[in-house]
């Protein structure tokens, strides 16, 4: 049985139980009463209940000992896992916020004739970047229901690449190319210019498909070695 089917049992059914005994057929009221001090640990440690059962149902009292012992740590257990599972999910640093996402409902879209799509969340007010030029940009990825695959912010700095030189995808490429400095984009990259060979699952990352359609938020921070002849021209 594969271990996520164990997983999906419902959680009573993980919690062991003591077994139950008949009074009629375990010796009437003599037992009654070594039931009651085997079970109830309000009167004592479980040490002194076992201890106090005589010799003759030793056998019994101990599994009855063990049973409530694990059925309370189980119940510890499920408790643990039930917090667990409340908690909500790490939310992972974006470029585009909540705010950010409402007005992208009433931004026009923006197709290319390669079929890139775009909305311009914020206009960049320097040059765009000369094809082959070194570029600075940080980027969130993500598949189209909104979950992260790869994310420069959670490395901390831009990524930096040769841009219209074919190393990133070609939407991430034709996106860039068109941007001013400072400016900031959804991309929304069909597949044929996404992954040919897609992006397998890891931990925290959902499997990217071949050549499936992806979503790139991405802001040009700035252009390597461009910025500096600017300010010498000026």
């Amino acid at each position: 049985m594969p271990a996520t089917s164990f997983l999906l049992q419902p959680l009573a059914s993980l919690i062991p139980r003591a077994p139950a005994f008949s009074h009629h057929k375990l010796g009437g009221p003599r037992f009654q009463r070594l039931e009651v001090r085997c079970s109830a640990h309000e009167h004592g440690s479980r040490a002194d209940e076992i201890k106090g059962c005589n010799k003759e149902n030793n056998l019994i009292c101990r599994r009855s000992a063990i049973g409530l012992i694990c059925a309370t740590s189980s119940l510890g257990l499920t408790s643990a896992m039930s917090m667990g599972a409340g908690l909500p999910p790490e939310e992972k640093p974006r470029l585009c916020d909540d705010a950010c996402e409402k007005e992208l409902e009433n931004i026009p879209m923006t197709t290319t004739e390669s079929g890139l799509q775009y909305k311009e969340i914020k206009v960049g007010g320097g040059p765009n970047p000369p094809v082959g030029f070194q570029v600075a940009a940080n980027y969130v990825a993500m598949v189209p229901s909104g979950q992260i695959f790869d994310s420069s912010l959670e490395k901390g700095q831009p990524y930096l690449f040769r841009v219209g030189s074919g190393q990133v995808i070609k939407g991430l490429d034709e996106g860039i190319l068109s941007m001013k400095v400072g400016g900031k984009r959804r991309l929304y990259i069909p597949g044929p210019l996404a992954f040919p060979k897609g992006l397998t699952s890891a931990p925290g990352r959902p499997r990217v498909p071949p050549s499936s359609p992806v979503i790139f938020d991405v802001s040009l921070e700035y252009i390597p070695g461009l910025e500096l002849d600017i300010s010498e021209e000026e």
